[in-house]
């Protein structure tokens, strides 16, 4: 059973947001796309906490997750998912202005799937989100199933 994969984007910086969704879009992605503004924000509705609308079971996600945002950083958040046994599959890539080995080795040691450095240059960014795009459009996702 083929299910619709939802990208999910925790990134504080709004135009950062906006151009992950143009290029996602510029790549053929059509998939839905929800953005959070924090790490906090992503954890509540993953986790079905703070009493907003959350993720649905059944429903296959890949989260695309800044690394530095308020509230929880993105660290956090990977950790807490990738230590939940309903959620540790997920697919998670961390998108981040630093290229720091020892953060990008720290990311994978937890479990994040993949890292992408947003550079300062639009044109290696916009290349970079592409890739990332064509990523999406081949990657087999499984779906999350809760104990609900």
């Amino acid at each position: 059973m083929n299910h619709e994969v939802i990208i999910l984007i925790a990134e504080d910086d709004d135009g950062h947001a906006d151009l992950i969704r143009k290029n996602l879009s510029r790549a053929g992605i059509v998939n839905p796309i929800l953005r959070f503004r924090d790490g906090q924000a992503v954890s509540d509705y993953l986790f079905l906490e703070g009493g907003e609308p959350g993720r649905e079971p059944g429903k296959s996600y890949v989260l695309l997750l800044d690394i530095r945002m308020p509230k929880m950083d993105g660290t956090e958040v990977l950790k807490r998912i990738k230590e939940d046994r309903d959620l540790r599959m997920m697919p998670v890539i961390m998108i981040t202005t630093t290229d720091d080995p020892r953060e990008v080795e720290y990311c994978h040691s937890l479990g994040c799937s993949s890292y992408i450095t947003k550079p300062v240059e639009y044109e290696a960014f916009v290349n970079a989100i592409r890739q990332l795009g064509l990523f999406l459009l081949v990657v087999q996702v499984p779906s999350l199933e809760g104990s609900f």
